[in-house]
């Protein structure tokens, strides 16, 4: 049952931690929660404590220890602690009873399969106890239960060894048969305990006496004054002294029975429907009139009990030796179908439920029993009524608690499954929650889209600076026209997903995309002082990207233009259906004229934005000054690359060890020094150049000063550095082999 499997789970995350069982529960693959009332395959079971042992390092007879005495404390914390607390007075009770125990619990558990156990007594405080299971390997929970019970219950430590383990061919097929030997530990109270007793005992023989003499009295006198001169029976005597209340019988209590018996024949089959009586042989001697009316077959002279039911309970063979071994026990016969009247084959078999008892003086054994029904709708499938239990007969109040509790057992198992819809469709929402805010975060900031979702009004924000970037497709115009809608969906889609994810590397805000443009901001709506240096980055990182990207009419990588820009500006919410974070100043039109005038593969930088770049570890050149529409003449820059980052640092690409770029540069950098003295020198001479990847591979660091107006100044910290090759090309290589 799902009861079994819920303790193993608590038992791993109270000892091990939720972590262990998450794993545990992968590695075993079975589901989340089990259902207390539900029957679930013994292999769940098994497969959890193998792969408790692997992950948890431990043996199975550990595991299995460790689960007999969580499985007692489950078990009292379930409410089941006053059951078994009552189930006997020492443990020795204890365990004689606990097949009584398994037996009432069935008639909740109806599927449940529980062990037998038979105790043997030994001198010196040692027993046998013989355990039997259709499931093998699991003996070892048996010590972990009974010693946890011993400590808690009865205050005794008690050790379990297996004395011996073999499998015996029982009616329904083979059983493992382990029998332990429970030793009881010394008790350091034991010694100031003997006072006690002793006092105890000779309290004892002090009334014993003093019983013996008040009873002797009371013959005397009683006898003395009786009108018939006759002798009293000693029932008489003791119910005087009972009746004068002196005397005290309760440790003295000796049972008197009758030289014969007094009831009819008749009369016992109709006090006790249900018995059987039979000999060794199995023939039956005598039987209850109910038993006759539903077994029919039972009337038939000289008939083998066995011929008519069957052992369910204990699993052992049909024979009297067996059923000695558990004459303890409780015992469950079930009727045989094919021994059934025609007509009543289609119902269902009747099962007994009753104690054996045998009587050594005529060696015959009687069954006392009673229907074993578990609900009023059993007893109406068998054709039966509560008239045909004694009144006597505890069955009827059992049948009728019974039926009250398999109501809320439903009752139960129902709130237990609306429990796990309820958790399964929490965990579906919480999923489903994630999707959307993480849809909504990449429509507005986090703190905007919180602040709207609390139903709070979003008050505009001024930035005193910030960077904004532009860009868009060259050409964008006539590709429209030459190609299928899709494919410029598609392209688009292409370009934007690479944008979209270096927006992440960078850490820039994504403000809109409105066709081919694509607009970002650094430092709003969080501010932060490297704003122009991101942007920069991911300036370099899109025209990069662009290159992965084609162009559906000419089959060759797009070309876009990039502007930039650096002042403050106003940022707000605005609209209500599809609110939308934007941002309001003359910054964002000035970026705006960075992109429109700015040259394919190209970075156009503004003046605020090239002070906001200067002396950042930035390669920039001068493009000078230009008509700018709506702001006149300004002398704007191009932003070639970053000399202290790599193309895959630009990307966000894993860094590798030894670079195969870098091995170019080794075994090539003399002739990457030339290329770039003499682009240098054409620079000099008024030459512009379209594309530094002409003359310098992509991605190689190259030192020296960000642009020609500062060839006369002194040059910053990070590009005075001196090495003792041409240029730091040669260095870098060394130090990718190194």
């Amino acid at each position: 049952y799902g009861f079994i499997n819920t303790c193993l789970q608590s038992l791993l995350i109270e000892k091990f931690g939720e972590e262990t069982w998450e794993k545990l529960k992968n590695s075993a693959e079975v589901q989340d929660a089990f259902m207390t009332y539900t029957v679930y395959d013994d292999i769940i079971t098994i497969k959890l404590i193998q792969e408790a042992c692997k992950i948890l390092g431990v043996s199975m007879e550990a595991i299995l220890k460790l689960f007999g005495e969580y499985f007692f404390k489950f078990c009292k914390k379930s409410g089941y602690d006053r059951m078994l607390r009552t189930l006997g007075g020492d443990l020795t009770e204890f365990i004689e009873n606990l097949d009584a125990l398994h037996s009432y619990l069935a008639l909740s558990y109806r599927e449940m399969n529980a062990p037998s156990f038979r105790l043997e007594k030994g001198a010196d405080q040692e027993m046998l106890l013989h355990y039997y299971s259709d499931r093998s390997g699991l003996c070892h929970i048996v010590p972990g239960i009974i010693e946890a019970v011993a400590k808690d219950f009865f205050n005794i430590d008690v050790s379990m060894d297996i004395l011996d383990m073999n499998e015996e061919a029982e009616r329904t097929g083979k059983m493992e048969h382990v029998v332990f030997l429970i030793v009881q530990k010394p008790h350091r109270q034991i010694r100031r305990a003997k006072p006690n007793r002793l006092q105890d005992g000779q309290d004892i023989q002090r009334d014993q006496e003093a019983l013996q003499a008040a009873f002797l009295r009371m013959k005397e006198k009683y006898l003395s004054i009786s009108v018939c001169p006759v002798k009293k029976s000693r029932w008489e005597v003791v119910r005087s002294i009972v009746m004068f209340g002196k005397g005290h019988l309760l440790n003295t209590f000796v049972p008197l029975y009758p030289e014969q018996l007094w009831i009819e024949v008749k009369t016992f089959c109709n006090a006790f429907p249900f018995h059987v009586v039979f000999d060794e042989s199995l023939r039956v001697k005598q039987m209850g009139v109910n038993i006759q009316k539903y077994v029919p077959g039972l009337q038939t002279q000289k008939i083998r009990l066995d011929e008519y039911f069957s052992i369910t309970h204990p699993q052992v063979t049909f024979n009297i030796s067996s059923i000695c071994k558990f004459i303890n026990s409780q015992f469950v016969l079930k009727a045989r179908r094919e021994m059934m009247p025609e007509a009543w084959k289609r119902q269902p078999t009747l099962k007994l439920r009753g104690q054996m008892i045998w009587m050594e003086s005529v060696r015959c054994m009687i069954y006392l029993c009673s229907p074993k029904l578990r609900s009023l709708q059993e007893l109406e499938e068998r054709q039966m009524h509560l008239s045909d239990l004694a009144p006597h007969d505890t069955t009827r109040d059992l049948i009728l608690l019974n039926q009250q509790r398999l109501a809320e057992m439903e009752l139960s198992t129902q709130l237990e499954r609306k429990k796990e819809e309820l958790r399964v469709l929490s965990k579906h929402l919480a999923i489903e929650k994630k999707k959307t805010e993480t849809l909504l975060y990449a429509m507005l900031p986090e703190h905007v889209a919180n602040q709207l979702k609390e139903g709070k009004k979003v008050d505009a924000g001024e930035f005193k600076t910030c960077t904004i970037l532009f860009s868009d497709v060259v050409t964008f115009t006539n590709i429209c026209a030459a190609c299928e809608p899709i494919q410029i969906v598609n392209m688009l889609n292409s370009m934007y997903s690479k944008f979209d994810r270096l927006t992440s590397v960078h850490e820039v805000y994504k403000v809109e995309t409105i066709g081919d443009a694509y607009m970002v901001v650094g430092g709003v709506p969080v501010p932060i002082g490297s704003h122009a240096q991101r942007v920069a980055n991911f300036a370099l990182g899109m025209r990069i990207s662009a290159k992965e990207v084609i162009n559906p009419v000419t089959g060759e990588s797009i070309q876009i233009r990039v502007g930039i820009h650096t002042g403050p500006v106003l940022a707000g919410v605005v609209g209500d259906k599809m609110p939308r974070y934007c941002l309001f100043g003359d910054t964002v039109n000035t970026a705006s004229r960075m992109e429109s005038h700015g040259l394919p593969d190209k970075v156009h930088l503004s003046p605020t934005a090239y002070r906001a770049l200067e002396n950042q570890g930035f390669e920039i050149i001068k493009r000078g000054e230009i008509q700018v529409k709506g702001k006149g003449k300004m002398t704007t820059y191009f932003l070639i690359q970053n000399l202290n980052a790599s193309e895959d640092e630009i990307m966000g690409r894993p860094q590798t060890l030894l670079d195969h770029k870098g091995m170019i540069c080794c075994t090539k950098g003399l002739q990457i020094s030339r290329q770039k003295a003499m682009h240098m020198e054409e620079f000099r001479k008024g030459t512009e150049f379209t594309n530094s990847e002409e003359w310098m591979p992509e991605g190689s660091p190259v030192s020296g000063q960000d642009s020609v107006e500062a060839a006369d100044r002194e040059p910053s910290s990070d590009q005075t550095e001196t090495h003792p090759f041409v240029n730091d090309t040669l260095p870098s290589g060394f130090c990718a082999l190194l």
